[in-house]
């Protein structure tokens, strides 16, 4: 990673315009009439990858250092797909009030803040509260993108199986960030939630469980409403889905109970919920969140485009509309090449970012979040563009 000049720097002229005393003038601009902030700084196209290194990959909770060359190779993505700006921030603290009071601080710089590796479930008040206090787009990748994703690949497999994506029965096996995200995210685009069934290490999540979080009693309230209880083995019975996003393994016996012709997403890395030589002879269709097998969920399939469609008109935030128009956008690219290997186009599909950016900023100004209109082409869909 490095950061380069766009304008030449070869003259007096030249360094007078890109620094002193020219950019005296934008400064007084600026001052005058803060909004061409926008206009005349990068700020409108770039955007922080911030982490405090609590959850880094499967690596777990390894420290800001450690954390690193994820951040950095996150901001490399955004720039290669969504031709976003972006700055990798390690934050030395694990303290809720100061990552949010750090990450408010240097908001001022950023267009958007993208959170990234935070452990659940402190990822879900720092999300909550900067979203609510900033008016920029926060957006936890873990959780969001993930969910986005899953949403895009689980509506390619109902419609390559003749499903109705409204009736489907889904289990989600575990009830972190991206489970949790993940949840909503189907609910929103139309899954019924009495029909979803979440598991985490103790069972399964119902009403009357004494042990809820408040944020696991939120899920109770908008899911299984039957009142199931157990452990993964009930709540697979008469399943067409398994959602796994917890790392813990699931029985081959459990699987056994799911419906004819199931979908099994089993997305821990490096090592998947479900083996997919196992999933394949209780389902049709099969995902995991590695590169080495078919149907790979992979968040860069959405988070370059979501921003870019958001900063492109300048949203104060990203809506569940705007999620549910991302998911939508990234199936629609397959959706005359679908297989049961292909529900999700390549992470290295230049066609993902555009369409995505485009059907994320149309649904910020459908949301009332935009402040600017969307446009028809916009001048960093380019790969790399600035």
């Amino acid at each position: 990673m490095a950061i380069s000049p766009t304008v030449p720097l070869a003259s007096r002229d030249h360094l007078s315009l890109a620094y002193t005393p020219g950019v005296a003038r934008v400064c007084e601009a600026i001052a005058e009439e803060p909004a061409l902030f926008h206009d005349y700084t990068w700020t409108a196209n770039t955007v922080a990858v911030v982490t405090d290194g609590s959850a880094v990959l499967g690596l777990g909770n390894i420290g800001p250092r450690a954390a690193m060359p994820v951040m950095e190779g996150k901001a490399i993505l955004f720039k290669q797909f969504g031709g976003v700006d972006s700055i990798p921030i390690c934050l030395d603290t694990q303290d809720v009030d100061g990552i949010i009071a750090a990450v408010k601080a240097m908001a001022p710089s950023f267009g958007g803040i993208n959170l990234e590796d935070i452990s659940a479930p402190r990822c879900f008040e720092i999300e909550r509260r900067l979203d609510a206090e900033l008016d920029i787009p926060v957006f936890h990748d873990d959780q969001h993108g993930t969910a986005v994703v899953t949403l895009a690949a689980l509506r390619n497999a109902t419609t390559l199986l003749g499903r109705r994506f409204a009736d489907l029965r889904v289990v989600i096996s575990g009830a972190g960030a991206a489970g949790v995200a993940i949840t909503q995210t189907l609910i929103a685009a139309g899954v019924d939630g009495a029909n979803v069934i979440i598991c985490d290490s103790r069972g399964i999540i119902h009403a009357e469980r004494p042990d809820l979080t408040p944020t696991k009693a939120e899920l109770a309230a908008t899911t299984n409403f039957s009142g199931r209880t157990g452990g993964i083995a009930e709540a697979l019975i008469g399943a067409d889905v398994l959602i796994g996003v917890s790392g813990g393994a699931i029985d081959e016996a459990a699987l056994a109970g799911m419906a004819p012709g199931a979908i099994i997403f089993a997305l821990a890395n490096p090592t998947p919920e479900v083996p997919p030589a196992v999933a394949h002879k209780y389902a049709a269709i099969v995902a995991t969140g590695r590169s080495d097998f078919p149907n790979q969920i992979n968040n860069v399939l959405a988070f370059p485009g979501i921003f870019r469609g958001a900063l492109d008109v300048r949203a104060s935030t990203i809506t569940p509309g705007m999620k549910v128009a991302a998911a939508a956008a990234i199936a629609d690219v397959v959706s005359d090449e679908l297989r049961a290997d292909a529900i999700v186009p390549s992470p290295l599909d230049p066609r993902v970012a555009p369409a995505v950016a485009k059907a994320v900023a149309e649904a910020a100004v459908i949301d009332g979040v935009a402040r600017r209109p969307a446009r028809s082409e916009e001048r960093a869909l380019i790969p790399g563009g600035n």
